[in-house]
């Protein structure tokens, strides 16, 4: 058998470039199809945490409005545990398609980081950031037979008595918020850690803790019903639901101002079109009045960013909320 032979060198080096632009085009036209029909199946949001709290109501809210507009199912999926890393790690493995998301906040996304020695995944680029949906201002919350009205009198009240402050866990926002008031009060409450908010939630209620620093959206029906009392809100302003509660900054503690953003994440290697094409029509869902209606039920107010955007705040909030962690001291190890 003769050996193979390129006769025309020239000429084959033509067809082969000709065939490799031919596959380029083809791939991405594509993936420009599969982004043009996204979703053509049913979308899953990965909740990290438990039922009942900020990011599960959210996601719950966006979710039924994004299933309306696609025409496919939108699932919500809570997977708790380790601060939200058993939800986080379960998206980073999932496929880079878009197909599955992660309803993530400051406190996970941000803080574990700094929190966790060693985490499973990289909170930056195992992720594409998709889109923010909220700002949730967190609101101090003591039991309704605690005998103080504001956070003053709540500073003076744990320096006569012992206090207790529950959290969501070591290191979580709710911690540091305590953590914080401490610093900035002189209290010297003591923390005890739960496994979620929703625990905490209940012993606070029961009065087996005095104080809470939650979600407000988590603990809004209870301060409507009475069975709790919310002495002032972490954000920049009140909120809109709760007009009557002032702000940490307002009760004596300026510079005290934490709003936490809640927002969706995508695996690594989702295409940026299907990211930006996400983006678009949760702006678009966010102009909708029943949207809108429950987010100011809840004290959430929306907020809105392009995924770039997105992607720089987390990346200067993980350097901010290192400070912080460092300063408390704070670990889950």
């Amino acid at each position: 058998m003769q050996p193979f032979k390129i006769v025309n060198l020239k000429a084959f080096c033509k067809i082969a470039v000709s065939l490799f632009v031919s596959a380029h085009f083809i791939s991405t036209a594509t993936a420009q199809s599969v982004a043009l029909v996204f979703p053509s199946k049913p979308v899953r949001i990965i909740v990290p945490q438990t039922p009942g709290g900020a990011s599960d109501a959210l996601a719950r809210i966006v979710g039924q409005k994004l299933s309306e507009k696609w025409g496919q199912p939108v699932v919500v999926e809570n997977r708790p545990g380790a601060g939200g890393n058993i939800g986080m790690d379960a998206v980073a493995k999932a496929p880079g398609d878009g197909y599955t998301l992660l309803m993530s906040y400051v406190g996970s996304h941000a803080i574990n980081p700094s929190i966790y020695s060693k985490l499973p995944f990289d909170p930056e680029t195992d992720f594409v950031a998709v889109a923010t949906l909220a700002n949730v201002p967190f609101v101090a919350a003591v039991n309704s037979a605690v005998p103080v009205t504001n956070m003053k009198s709540l500073a003076t009240y744990a320096a006569q008595k012992p206090v207790a402050f529950g959290s969501a866990g070591n290191g979580s926002v709710n911690h540091l918020l305590g953590e914080m008031f401490n610093t900035a009060s002189g209290a010297k409450m003591q923390h005890v850690p739960y496994k979620g908010a929703a625990p905490a939630l209940t012993d606070l209620i029961s009065g087996q803790i005095q104080v809470v620093f939650t979600s407000l959206p988590s603990v809004a029906q209870h301060i409507r019903a009475g069975t709790v009392k919310g002495l002032s809100v972490t954000g920049s302003k009140r909120a809109a639901a709760f007009k009557d509660i002032p702000t940490i900054a307002e009760s004596g503690f300026p510079g005290f101002v934490i709003n936490p953003w809640f927002g969706l994440f995508a695996s690594k290697g989702t295409p940026a079109s299907v990211a930006k094409q996400i983006n678009a029509d949760v702006k678009k869902v966010m102009e909708d009045k029943d949207l809108l209606d429950k987010f100011a039920a809840l004290g959430a107010e929306p907020f809105e960013t392009t995924p770039q955007e997105f992607q720089s705040i987390l990346q200067a909030d993980i350097k901010t909320w290192a400070a912080v962690v460092k300063s408390s001291g704070a670990t889950a190890d």
